[in-house]
């Protein structure tokens, strides 16, 4: 009996060969190609760019809109919808970025709910992320996840209605109604 073939381990050269259009990522080694998102995926994240970029004075960081590559490992290479670097951290920002961002934001789809929810989420916890915050439209809520003795904690969360706030930004956060709006 013959053993099953193994799957292809992805690495970040592998990833740079790639020779399309496509967006994809790459999460322990496996390729993951990502579809187009939809109208109200894209205005969720505009929406949170906005208030985000808003918040953060120029000498705190800079905060990054999908999509671009971040290259947390050679088998680790993702695209978070949002992204924060502080200014301490700079030097990670070239033409990609290299190392882990203090803050990511992932808008969940179906389709991506448990690469998000638990793939990435390990990955960043491991990565040494700040904050995760995750971003669920079919349920207008979000959870704002921060790093404690290398484990990721709930650390805000708001469901329909009420606010999120972020640790990483102090004094930053979020009204659920300006970010799930439909009007």
């Amino acid at each position: 009996m013959k053993a099953p073939a193994k799957e292809k381990l992805w690495t970040y050269e592998d990833y740079l060969k790639l020779n399309d259009d496509k967006r994809y990522e790459v999460i322990n080694g496996r390729l993951y190609e990502m579809p187009a998102p939809f109208v109200f995926h894209q205005r969720i994240v505009g929406r949170l760019y906005k208030k985000f970029d808003n918040f953060v004075n120029p000498f705190w960081g800079e905060v990054i809109i999908s999509p671009v590559d971040i290259i947390l490992s050679e088998i680790s290479i993702v695209q978070p919808d949002l992204v924060f670097i502080s200014k301490d951290r700079k030097e990670i920002i070239k033409d990609r970025i290299y190392g882990p961002p203090d803050l990511v934001v992932e808008v969940v789809s179906p389709a991506s709910y448990y690469r998000d929810r638990y793939e990435k989420f390990r990955i960043y916890e491991e990565a040494g992320i700040k904050e995760y915050w995750l971003v669920y439209p079919g349920e207008k809520a979000i959870e704002v996840w921060v790093l404690k003795e290398d484990k990721y904690e709930l650390y805000s969360i708001a469901s329909s209605e009420g606010k999120v706030k972020s640790k990483v930004l102090k004094g930053f956060e979020v009204d659920l109604k300006e970010v799930f709006d439909e009007g």
